[in-house]
Order: C-alpha cells, then structure tokens, then sequence
C-alpha cells in the first residue's frame, strides 16, 4: 500500500486514501498528512455526516473553515504516518488560506463586537412588548401585532442561535451552549441538536441535491429535475419518491412557494421531535427535551391567554408569516444558485461554496434584519466569522472570485425572489412533462381542460 520516500516518509496516493471513506474506516488528509479519525467521528462535535461526506479525501480547506487553530494540535494523536504523495494546492486554495491566515491574525474571529449585547437587548425588549400586549391589552388588533412581535422574535433569536452555533458568542463553550439551548429550544421550539445536525451537512455539502438537507424537500418543493428520478439522500438514507402526490404538489410550486414557507415552522417542529425521538445519537438529548417542554410551556400559555380561538389562530398565523420571511431568506440564498449531484470534493471547496451561494444585496442599516446572512458567500467561506465582519470582506471575497474567474452574485431582496421563483417555476413545468414521470391521475384530473 505504501512505499517509503528518499526522505523516509510514508506515502499514499490519492486513489489509496479513496478506498478509506466509510464508517468503520474513515481517513482525511490535511495538508497532505493522513489522519485515521475513525474512532474521532463519533465524538466529533460537528457529528459524524460531515466527515462521512469528505471521507477519503483532503480536507485542508474545510478545515480551515471550521476550526480555530487551536484544533491543530489534536490533530497530532490521529495521525497515521502516511503523507499523500499526490498532495497538490491549487491557487484558488492557495489564496484562500493566505486569506484565512490574514483574518486570523488580525483578529477578526475573535473580535465579536457587542452585537450579541444588542440582539438580546432588543428580543428582550420585544419580548416584553408581545407579552404585555397579549396580557394588559384588549385590542384585536394589538393582539395580532403581538403575534407578528413574536415571529420577529424568532427571527432575531435564530440569528443568535446560528452564530452560537459557529462559533463562541458567550465568554466560554459552557455558556455558549446554554445559549444555544435558550435561544433554540426554549424561546423557538427548535432543537439546536437538530440544527447543527443538518446545518454541518448543508455547510460542508452546499448545493447537492443528495447530500445537502436544505434541498431536501419533497413532496413540497423540488429545485431541480434531478428530483424526479427518484435521488436517495445521503443524509437521511433514504429514497426520495418522486411519486404521484410529490409531482401535483411540484407542479404548483412556483405558487405554493410562499403559503407553504409561512407553515415552514410546523415541519421544523416536526424534525425537532422526530430526531429527539430516534435512536440516533443526540448530543445533550436531555438537555434539549427539557428546552423543548420549557417551549412547549410558555408558547401555548401565552396563547391561551387570548380571549377566544379566532384570535389565538391569528395570533399564531401572524407569528408564523412573519417569520416566514426568514424561511424565504434561507431559501433565496441557495435555490437558485448551482447545484450538483454526488458527494462534496475537499480539493474545490472555495468554488463549490461559490457555486451554490447568494448574497442579498440590502443597505448596512438592514444588517440586523438578516443577520448577516445577506453575505451568504462570505459566511459559508469564514463560517466562524462574526456577522460584523461579513460587510468588511465582502469587497475582498468579490475580488477573489474575479480573480478567479468564479461567480459572485449580490441580488435585491426582489431580485433573489424573481429567481427564486423562476427556478421553482421551471421545475414545476417540467415536472408536468407525462413523457418522462408516470401519470398522475389528480394532476390529469386538474388539468384536464390546460
């Protein structure tokens, strides 16, 4: 398997690290040393599917994305002794790691600003404003607008959530995780367990339509043709049917888009309960049950506390729409970007995050609106970057991808919607075609007279 180079190194190929990409035998190359992090993966705090989905391959820039650099030096009990012999660096990666170098001794992932201070002076003020409209005041339309407070809420405390989750928004991992149990199990119902199980593949897997969950969306949505061959998904090990339901529901999407991203959160919660419910292994599954029964808790509490179930719906329906606008953020930065089947490659990984990204282009005093996650680019390259940096190096993101010859694409809130829609819109023609998927009789029944 190995032979020993004039400098008494061992060396593997390429095509030998290839052959080490599975559960029980999971091999990664960074910086062209071999690591055997079989026995790792299970105790990996990004989970397992993110080293599964690079198995067998360099990882160096992924790497470099996601950990700090004091993760470099537990990297030294994995090694196998084995360098790969082929190990080569592209430009492209060669800058990006030149750039990677720069943001870390500047300082620019350390310094957080004190956007965490004013994001949680803010929800706390909202907070107080929905529950005080809902308990002191009798006015239908007040209690409405409380509905609509609490789904901007949400919005706000995920952006805490998501920035917790990339890196330590508190004065130490313990209370970084409270954190993220706060703002995602207690104040959204949303289990952050979950989350970061699905966000790593996401991040790691961009744009694949069997690897990346947030493409995943059958019978409801389908942003390429590619779904209607039946894909299995690599992330949830299981055939996604393209069958006679999934096909009248696509067929409509373009116009079922924005109905279907209001209700978004019932399938969240559905998610949440489901993973906190299974056999697979959850981090902190305790502590997260118990930050979903404290939602579980006050939510419907407060709810009740309306004075009739006309407006208790209202109340949750204005919730909902209003924090749909997040979910139709989340999916406008991605769907109708490039997407690709197959398993994430190491070695291309500035260009498939480019690929598969959008921007929203919005003035700087609407940072706190998205939550950083306009720069979507900028945030899938430096996941660990604090969102008040995001506008600082978008410029020097833009440059490198012209440099390079690789997209990058800032659209308008409207703009991203258009695309968006187009996207949907071709899909849903397509899957209209009989030629190429079987019949549908409730779709011929509907679309019988065109």
């Amino acid at each position: 398997m190995a032979a020993a180079g004039e400098d008494d190194k061992k060396y593997i190929t390429s095509d030998e690290l290839s052959k080490h990409n599975k559960s029980g035998d999971l091999w990664l190359s960074i910086q062209g040393k071999v690591y055997n992090v079989t026995d790792w993966a299970k105790r990996h705090p990004g989970g397992e599917v993110p080293l599964l989905n690079l198995a067998g391959q360099d990882v160096t820039d992924a790497f470099i994305a996601f950990h700090p650099g004091s993760a470099w030096k537990h990297l030294d009990s994995l090694f196998t002794g084995y360098h790969l012999r082929d190990f080569h660096v592209s430009e492209m990666s060669r800058d990006y790691r030149t750039l990677a170098t720069q943001f870390a001794r500047s300082g620019m992932f350390e310094k957080k600003g004190h956007g965490v201070i004013y994001s949680l002076c803010f929800v706390s003020i909202l907070l107080a404003a929905c529950i005080y409209g809902v308990l002191r005041c009798d006015g239908f339309l007040t209690h409405i607008l409380s509905g609509a407070l609490l789904g901007l809420i949400w919005m706000q405390v995920a952006y805490l959530g998501h920035d917790s989750g990339h890196y330590n928004i508190m004065i130490s991992p313990r209370f970084n995780k409270l954190a993220q149990i706060l703002t995602g199990n207690c104040l959204t119902g949303i289990s952050i367990a979950w989350w970061k199980w699905t966000h790593n593949a996401h991040h790691i897997a961009c744009n694949s339509l069997d690897y990346d969950p947030d493409l995943q969306h059958l019978p409801m949505l389908a942003v390429s043709n590619r779904f209607f061959t039946n894909l299995t998904s690599k992330f949830y090990n299981r055939k996604l049917e393209f069958d006679p339901i999934a096909r009248f529901f696509i067929s409509y999407q373009h116009l079922t888009y924005y109905p279907v991203m209001c209700v978004a959160r019932v399938n969240l919660y559905l998610q949440t309960f489901l993973l906190l419910l299974s056999s697979r292994r959850v981090p902190d599954r305790g502590l997260n049950i118990l930050g979903i029964m404290v939602f579980w808790t006050w939510f419907p509490l407060l709810v009740s506390c309306l004075p009739n179930w006309t407006e208790r719906v209202l109340f949750v329906l204005a919730s909902f729409c209003v924090c749909s606008i997040q979910h139709i953020q989340f999916t406008l930065n991605h769907f109708a970007a490039d997407v690709y089947v197959g398993p994430p490659k190491g070695n291309n990984w500035f260009e498939k995050q480019t690929a598969g990204t959008i921007d929203i282009d919005c003035p700087s005093w609407m940072d706190w609106f998205f939550g950083g996650l306009q720069f979507q680019l900028e945030h899938h390259l430096f996941p660990r970057l604090p969102r008040c940096h995001l506008r600082k190096v978008s410029p020097i993101i833009r440059d490198l991808c012209k440099k390079h010859n690789l997209p990058y694409r800032s659209l308008t809130f409207v703009e991203a919607n258009k695309w968006t829609l187009r996207t949907l819109r071709a899909a849903a023609v397509e899957a209209r075609d009989f030629s190429m998927i079987p019949r549908n009789l409730l779709w011929e029944a509907v679309n019988t007279h065109g």
